[in-house]
């Protein structure tokens, strides 16, 4: 009877997500925001999560200010996901908390949370995997795969991403898109 009750449970957190996900497509910019609120996901000042963009859980986000992330993006949040200020997340790009264990006869889940930190930018189509850390002011190039933490001020790229060169220091930018809706 337990086990009964705990696939009822999930399946019912399963159509809570699915109604999140098509859900808050349909809402502008503005209103995405105080909705996605109300699921626990945190979403700082002048930040934007556009349409089309896919969470696998509920809550486990946190985003800082003047920070964007672009359509189709997908956020593996069932372990935690942490963003920071001024960060920039272009489209298509899926950030993963969570896998298998591949050297195990029982194939079980294992992961950790990805930490994005303040000034950073990730480009399209990258994959972001279980545990990652992008340091600050880090730049991920399009199409990268990261498997490894990205340090300080440096520029990566290629599957896996490797440091190409380090990034300029001094940034004067504000990620900020006031648009309602946007591509």
């Amino acid at each position: 009877m337990h086990t009964i009750k705990k696939k009822i449970f999930l399946q019912c957190k399963f159509f809570l997500v699915a109604y999140i996900n098509i859900t808050s497509s349909f809402l502008p910019n503005p209103l995405r925001k105080y909705f996605l609120r109300c699921f626990g996901i945190i979403i700082g000042r002048d930040s934007t999560i556009h349409r089309n963009c896919r969470f696998f859980h509920i809550g486990n986000v946190k985003i800082g200010k003047n920070s964007i992330i672009n359509f189709g993006c997908y956020l593996d949040n069932r372990r935690r996901i942490i963003i920071g200020n001024n960060v920039g997340i272009a489209h298509n790009t899926k950030i993963y908390t969570l896998g298998h264990n591949i050297n195990s006869p029982f194939f079980e889940t294992k992961g950790a949370p990805v930490i994005i930190e303040d000034d950073s930018f990730i480009f399209s189509n990258c994959l972001i995997m279980p545990g990652v850390k992008i340091h600050r002011g880090a730049v991920v190039l399009a199409g990268s795969v990261v498997v490894s933490d990205v340090p300080e001020w440096t520029i990566v790229g290629g599957n896996p991403a490797i440091e190409i060169r380090k990034r300029n220091k001094e940034i004067n930018y504000l990620n900020k898109y006031g648009y309602w809706f946007a591509l």
